[in-house]
Formats: structure tokens, sequence, C-alpha cells
């Protein structure tokens, strides 16, 4: 299938002029690291011998928001979605989400899965396999389901990047998979989850929301159909966010993408409950 777009030949516009800003609030986490900060320096240029007990209060401090960063669920860095809202989870919604495709030889039979089972769900889609598999991304949303952001490149350094190079992944994606989609993404699910303090400002400026979810099965690594199953149903109820992937994805002994055997079960696991999974845009206002 010859691409669409290229990733080179996209001019790409101020985000500003396509996706409306939100306003950016510093996280509690965020203001008291700051201020530590701040008190170091003024320590410092007070009593320059105090420097080695500042330096380490100032490592000290920078190594917990890295390790808040290394916990997807976290929130301390700002706000980041892990389930749906109440009234969604009263009604039995829950929201499956895929990520690290679009794939041309996994999508397509997860969407015929999906069909099958009259079911919804999200695509984090990466920006420069989107590119490549346009046709693909406009058969997710013409199905009913919404392509969301999962940054360009899907670098595993992500969360070790500076903010202009955060900005430049983040925003790529989101006015490629605008055209792709026809509307703008309101999501956005990071690399492995694992993110730095200079996401959540520009998230903000290109009008996104951090999710994460409740629930996932590890199906990038564990090829046990069984065990990704397992994981994935455990205590499963209504509000939950699960994670699969059509993109990398482990192989099972047979030789395919473990989500085509999970995914009918887990629908199945659903039914069974009185449970349903619909788009992050149904149930987010």
């Amino acid at each position: 299938m010859t691409p669409l777009y290229n990733a080179e030949q996209i001019t790409y516009v101020n985000a500003t002029m396509l996706f409306p800003c939100r306003n950016w609030k510093p996280t509690p986490a965020i203001k008291l690291s700051l201020l530590v900060l701040a008190g170091c320096i003024a320590a410092t240029i007070w009593q320059p011998a105090w420097w080695p007990w500042t330096a380490g209060i100032v490592f000290a401090n920078h190594a917990i928001l890295t390790i808040a960063g290394l916990i997807p669920r976290s929130s301390l860095l700002g706000p980041n979605i892990t389930r749906l809202p109440a009234d969604a989870a009263r009604c039995g919604a829950v929201a499956i989400t895929i990520d690290d495709g679009p794939d041309p030889d996994a999508t397509p039979l997860v969407l015929d899965i999906l069909d099958r089972y009259e079911a919804k769900a999200t695509f984090f889609c990466i920006g420069k396999l989107a590119a490549q598999h346009p046709e693909l991304c406009r058969e997710i949303v013409r199905r009913g389901h919404e392509i969301e952001n999962h940054s360009q490149s899907h670098n595993w350094y992500f969360s070790l990047l500076d903010p202009w190079s955060i900005h430049r992944e983040v925003r790529e994606a989101q006015t490629l998979l605008t055209k792709l989609g026809g509307r703008p993404p309101r999501f956005f699910r990071a690399t492995a989850g694992l993110r730095n303090p200079e996401l959540e400002p520009v998230l903000a400026h290109c009008g996104l929301q951090l999710c994460s979810w409740s629930k996932r099965g590890f199906d990038t690594q564990v090829s046990d159909a069984d065990a990704v199953f397992r994981s994935l149903v455990h205590d499963l109820r209504g509000g939950d966010i699960l994670l699969l992937h059509d993109g990398s994805a482990a192989r099972t002994a047979a030789g395919q993408p473990v989500i085509l055997d999970v995914l009918p079960r887990l629908l199945e696991a659903l039914a069974q409950q009185r449970l349903h999974s619909i788009t992050l845009n149904d149930a987010i206002p």
C-alpha cells in the first residue's frame, strides 16, 4: 500500500491553530519541587560552603521526580486518567485500548473481532506507522472506533527527551492523526507509560490529556495468551481501562499476535459480566 502521507513531507501548522490549548497547572509535587530548588539556590548563594548539602537535596529531588515518571499510573507529575468516570462505570462500561499500531497484519483481524462482538475500542496509534498505513487508520475510524495519540516515533527513550523534542513528537503525531481520523485526538499515551515533568505542559499546549490504564496483560512480552487473559479479567469491573497491543505484540506458539487469542475471550468475559467496551471519547466528557 502506498502511503498517502510521508512524515518528512508533511507541513505542520502551529499546534495552537489546530488544537485548543488548556491551562497548565503544576501539581503540588511540582510546586514543592520548584520551591526546594529555589531554596537550595538561595541557600547556596547565602552560604556557599553548604553546596554539598544543597547539591544532594537537588539530586534527591530530581530522583523523586524521575521515579514518579517511571510509574505509568502516577499522577504526581500531572493529571493521568487511569479509570473511566463513575457514571460510565455504573453503566458497566470499560475501555479496551490498543497500542502501537496500526499494524497491517494484526489490526485488520482485530477490527474483525471487534465487529463480530459489536464492541468499540480506542487505538493509540504511532504517527510514523499511521503515515505508512493511512487507509488502515481510516478503516479504524470507519468501523466506529477512535484513534488517539501515541507519539510520532515511539522511541524507548521518550521519557528522557527535552521539552522541545517531546513537543515535536506529540505535535507531529497530533497533526497527522487529525488528518487521518477527521478529528483531533483528545488523549495521549506515552511510550510504555514512561514520562518526565516536561510532558504535562506539552500536553496542555496541544490540548491533550494523559491516559494510562487500570489493567494490562504485558502482551508485548508475555506470549502465553492464558496468562495475558487472566491478568486482564482478574477483578474486572466497570470503569476499567484495559491495555492490549496490535503492534509490537508477542507471538503465541502458533505464531500469531497474542491479542488475536485474547481479545475474543476478553469480549466474551465482558458479556458474561454484563460489561461492554466503549471508546474513551464516549466515556469521558
